[in-house]
């Protein structure tokens, strides 16, 4: 039993922007305006990071064509530095980089809830979980459920994003001069470490990879959904942060606390306008959550058909042809995460290894290049210059992460060395198991007549 590749290039890019536009550009425009204290160059940090995520989808989409399997950086990671690499980018995915995002805007959509179901606040914990469990059972009843959610709840969510920034910018009271305050020096550091929230924001631009398995004619509809999704995402978050700006000066946007987007509707719109956008952030969570409940379970998936996890996780169900274990179980440990607290700060000593992982695989783009003497359905877009440059400046970013903030760094890094152990325990029991399987097959008797 095998995948079935049913999703199109409007499936997948629906899968990259819900994946994308989640909680992040609620909450993370703040940091960057705290460490980039200039508007233009508060604009221009949303802009590289967009550029760069789009370089990155360009060296993905080359990567994926050649190997349309399921798994993402995991297969790419494999095939370039070995499967200890590739475990360690899988392993992360589960701890924290899909679990812990999936728990944190689970907790974040109770909260919005509790606008207009005040109980929900009281049992914010059960309303998290039951999304989770929801979403899960809805992806595991097959791509069709899954694709139908995931592509209503994306559009909803540009519509609603699109039609606020037109109303913002036609009906709302701003001021044009926001866009030349500026309260203090921009650094390179302070520049390079802004570049750590804009870039897990923007996290989920290469969301298709992951289904690639179930991608028809991956080799014009990977392409196709990697640019079309990242270029849609792009456009909205450059769009919405131009829009904060316009509202509140450069000063004032570091100055908010909790979800911007809150902000800026109350004073564009008026009081009621929290209602409205409330709205808008429970479909853009959901559909969020909807993406990660498609995208991660694939990689938990290729790994326990190499035998590196958990064997039950390569299971198909043998109705709907889904990876439903593996779906399973990210939604039981997602659960855990929500009721134990523990979400938002895996994410936060994480999030470098998001950015880390998506450099090391563009850089395994090079190796393969070396030495797969393949046809290559699509080529990156000004290679080698463009993965380079989006190689370089991850690399960059994680090692300025690390020097200027040490203490969340090294809790992540503990966190990704702990997989160590775990694979060898994963490898030494792939290895008992193909020693006993060529123990029980029979040597063929040989003819010396």
């Amino acid at each position: 039993m095998t995948l079935a590749r049913r999703l199109g290039a409007f499936d997948a890019a629906a899968i990259i922007i819900s994946n994308v536009i989640g909680g992040g550009i609620l909450f993370t425009p703040p940091q960057v305006a705290a460490n980039v204290p200039r508007a233009w160059w508060f604009l221009a940090t949303w802009v590289a990071g967009g550029a760069l995520a789009f370089a990155g989808a360009m060296a993905y989409a080359e990567l994926a064509t050649v190997r349309p399997r399921a798994g993402g950086e995991y297969v790419y990671l494999d095939a370039a530095f070995g499967r200890l690499t590739a475990f360690l980018s899988g392993w992360t995915s589960f701890v924290a980089g899909f679990s812990g995002a999936i728990a944190a805007s689970a907790t974040v959509f109770a909260f919005y809830l509790s606008r207009f179901v005040p109980a929900a606040s009281r049992h914010s914990s059960i309303v998290a979980v039951a999304l989770i469990a929801a979403m899960a059972w809805v992806h595991i009843r097959g791509l069709g459920p899954g694709r139908a959610v995931g592509n209503v709840l994306a559009t909803l969510k540009v519509t609603a994003l699109v039609l606020f920034v037109v109303l913002g910018i036609a009906i709302g009271r701003g001021s044009v001069t926001n866009f030349q305050a500026t309260t203090g020096p921009v650094h390179a550091t302070t520049w390079l470490l802004a570049l750590v929230p804009v870039m897990f924001t923007y996290t989920g631009w290469n969301a298709a990879t992951y289904v690639a398995e179930e991608i028809r004619d991956p080799s014009r509809n990977l392409p196709l959904a990697l640019a079309l999704g990242t270029a849609v995402v792009i456009a909205i978050y450059v769009l919405l942060n131009a829009l904060y700006l316009y509202v509140l000066p450069i000063d004032g946007l570091a100055a908010v606390k909790g979800s911007v987007l809150d902000v800026i509707a109350d004073r564009l719109l008026g009081a009621r306008a929290g209602d409205i956008m409330g709205v808008v952030s429970l479909i853009s969570l959901a559909a969020s959550i909807s993406a990660m409940t498609i995208a991660g379970p694939r990689v938990y998936y290729a790994m326990a058909r190499d035998r590196v996890f958990f064997a039950p996780a390569a299971t198909l169900h043998p109705r709907y042809h889904t990876p439903a274990i593996s779906i399973a179980a990210q939604a039981v440990w997602s659960s855990v995460l929500v009721v134990s607290g523990s979400a938002d700060a895996l994410i936060r000593y994480t999030g470098f290894a998001v950015v880390l992982f998506s450099g090391v695989a563009v850089a395994a783009l090079f190796v393969l290049r070396s030495h797969d003497q393949v046809a290559r359905p699509f080529t990156t877009w000004g290679y080698p210059v463009t993965p380079a440059v989006f190689a370089g400046a991850m690399f960059a970013i994680v090692v300025n992460a690390v020097y200027r903030d040490p203490v969340p760094s090294g809790a992540g890094i503990l966190i990704i060395a702990a997989g160590i152990p775990v694979y060898g325990l994963f490898a030494l029991r792939a290895r008992s198991a193909r020693a006993i399987n060529d123990r029980a097959t029979p040597t063929p008797a040989v003819d010396r007549s």
